[in-house]
C-alpha cells in the first residue's frame, strides 16, 4: 500500500531512528556529566562509545519496551549490559525515561521540520515561477463551484504561494522556539543530581543544540500539540492546492493536468483515464494527519507529573504526523513542479456563460450613469433572458434600448471584456511574489 509519505521521512521517523536519537541524548549527558565532574571522564568515553544505534536490536527493544510501557528501559538495560562494567553504574545518571524520548521526539522533530521546510520552500518557488508566468492568463474564478469572476491564473497561484510562505514561515518559527530540552528527572525536580540539576540540563542543552525550558514540561504537552498543528497547517495547505488541481483536472474543466508518464495515473480498467494521482495522495495524507493530531491533543490532558497513557499514546502519533506532513508536501512541490496549465482550455470555460460572467462589471460601469439599483435589475433582467432563452449575453445587452441609452456599442465591449475587470490581480501578485523572497532570502 502507498506509504503517503517519502522514503527519507520513513527513514527520519523510523524505530531505528527513535532508539539512535534515545541513545544520542544518553551519550550527549554522559558527556555534559563527565565535563561537570560528575562522573568519571572514562566512564563517558565507555557510554558514548557504545551510544551506536548498529549494537543494539531494534525489534527486540520494541518488544521489550511491552514490558515497562516504554523503550527507554530495555534500551538503558541493553546500554549497561554493552558498556565497560565499570562505567555502567553511571549510564543515564538523573535522567528519567521521559526525558530520554521526549528529547528524542524533539531531535526527531527537528530533522523531519528541515525536509518539510525545505519541500515547502521548493513548493514556493514553483509556485512564485507559476504566479509570475500566468499573470494574464485568464480562467473563471468559482465560488460555490460556480463560475463567478474572471481571474487570472497567475493570481490562483500567487494565493496558493502565500498560503506556503506562511506555513513555511510557521514551521520555521516552532523549529526555532518551541523545541526544547527535556530534563527534569523522575519528577522534574532534578532530585537525583543535587544541585546540579539546571547546570546539567543547560549543558545539555547546549550539547544537542536544542533551547532550555523554563522547567520541565513532562505533562505539560503544548509545544507537542503546536509542533503537530504548524505541520497540521503545511499539509492543509498542501490539500488545498491539491483539491483546486483535482478540480481543475476534471474531463469537463481540464483547466490543468498532472505530468504525464508512461503508466502514471493509469486506470485498473480504463484505458482513457489519467488521473490526478499526486493531487489525491495529498488530500489521502490531509485526512489521515487530522487524526493524529486529534490524537494530539487528547493527550494534553495529563495526571499531576506523568501521565498515564496520554504520554504513550503521542509517540506513534507524533511520527504520522511528521510521516503525513512529509508526503503531503513532498508530493506538493512535486506537483507544483509538473503541473500542465492549459490557458487555452481555461478561456473556453471563461467563455461558457457567453458574457453573464462579466455581469458585475455591466453593473458596476451602467450604475454611474443611472440609479444602481435599477442599474442590477436591468442586469438581472438580460440575465435571465439570455439564460432562459439560450442566447448570448452580450446579444441581450446590446437589444436592450434601455441599457443601450447609457453604455455605447464601445462601452458595452470594455464592461465584457474579461480581461478588463481583473481589479488588483497585478498587485496583489506582486504582493505575494515580494513576500515570498523576503522569506527566501
Amino acid at each position: 500500500m502507498p506509504s503517503l509519505s517519502t522514503e527519507v521521512m520513513l527513514v527520519t521517523v523510523s524505530d531505528r531512528a527513535w532508539v539512535g536519537a534515545m541513545l544520542e541524548v544518553e551519550a550527549a549527558l554522559a558527556r555534559v556529566e563527565s565535563r561537570l565532574g560528575l562522573i568519571p571522564e572514562r566512564a563517558a568515553e565507555g557510554i558514548a562509545e557504545h551510544c551506536r544505534v548498529d549494537e543494539f536490536d531494534v525489534a527486540q527493544l520494541g518488544k521489550a519496551a511491552v514490558r515497562s510501557a516504554n523503550p527507554v528501559i530495555p534500551l538503558v538495560n541493553a546500554l549497561r549490559a554493552a558498556v565497560p562494567r565499570d562505567a555502567a553504574p553511571f549510564v543515564h545518571r538523573g535522567a528519567t525515561s521521559q526525558d530520554v524520548l521526549d528529547t528524542a521526539m524533539m531531535l526527531i522533530a527537528r530533522r523531519g521540520l528541515d525536509l518539510v521546510i525545505a519541500d515547502l520552500g521548493q513548493a514556493a518557488a514553483t509556485a512564485a515561477s507559476l504566479a509570475e508566468r500566468h499573470r494574464s492568463t485568464l480562467m473563471a474564478a468559482r465560488t460555490l463551484l460556480q463560475q463567478a469572476l474572471p481571474i487570472s491564473f497567475g493570481l490562483k497561484a500567487a494565493g496558493w504561494l502565500n498560503a506556503i510562505v506562511e506555513a513555511r514561515s510557521e514551521l520555521i518559527r516552532v523549529r526555532r522556539t518551541r523545541l526544547a530540552l527535556q530534563f527534569g528527572g523522575a519528577a522534574g525536580t532534578l532530585a537525583a543530581l543535587s544541585d546540579r540539576g539546571l547546570d546539567v540540563a543547560r549543558e545539555l542543552a547546549t550539547e544537542l543544540d536544542l533551547p532550555e525550558p523554563v522547567v520541565p514540561w513532562h505533562t505539560a504537552r503544548a509545544r507537542v500539540v503546536e509542533l503537530a498543528m504548524a505541520l497540521g497547517i503545511a499539509a492543509g495547505v498542501a490539500g488545498k492546492v491539491a483539491l483546486d488541481v483535482v478540480l481543475l483536472a476534471q474531463t469537463e474543466v481540464a483547466e490543468v493536468t498532472e505530468r504525464a508518464a508512461p503508466g502514471r495515473g493509469a486506470s485498473s480498467t480504463l484505458p482513457q483515464k489519467h488521473n490526478p494521482v499526486e493531487a489525491i495522495e495529498i488530500l489521502a495524507a490531509v485526512r489521515s494527519i487530522n487524526a493524529q493530531i486529534a490524537g494530539l491533543q487528547s493527550a494534553m490532558l495529563a495526571e499531576h507529573e506523568r501521565a498515564a497513557g496520554a504520554w504513550q499514546a503521542e509517540w506513534p502519533a507524533f511520527a504520522e504526523t511528521l510521516r503525513f506532513a512529509g508526503g503531503a508536501v513532498s508530493r506538493l512541490a512535486s506537483l507544483l513542479a509538473g503541473l500542465q496549465v492549459e490557458p487555452e482550455r481555461m478561456r473556453r470555460n471563461l467563455n461558457l456563460s457567453e458574457g453573464s460572467i462579466m455581469a458585475e462589471q455591466v453593473v458596476m460601469m451602467l450604475g454611474e450613469r443611472i440609479d444602481r439599483v435599477m442599474a442590477r435589475a436591468l442586469v438581472d433582467t438580460a440575465v435571465t433572458t439570455a439564460t432562459s432563452t439560450g442566447r448570448s449575453f452580450a446579444d441581450v445587452l446590446r437589444e436592450d434600448k434601455t441599457i443601450g441609452a447609457h453604455l455605447n456599442e464601445s462601452e458595452l465591449g470594455s464592461a465584457l471584456d474579461p480581461g478588463r475587470y481583473l481589479g488588483v490581480s497585478d498587485a496583489l501578485i506582486d504582493r505575494a511574489l515580494v513576500a515570498y523572497r523576503e522569506q527566501a532570502t
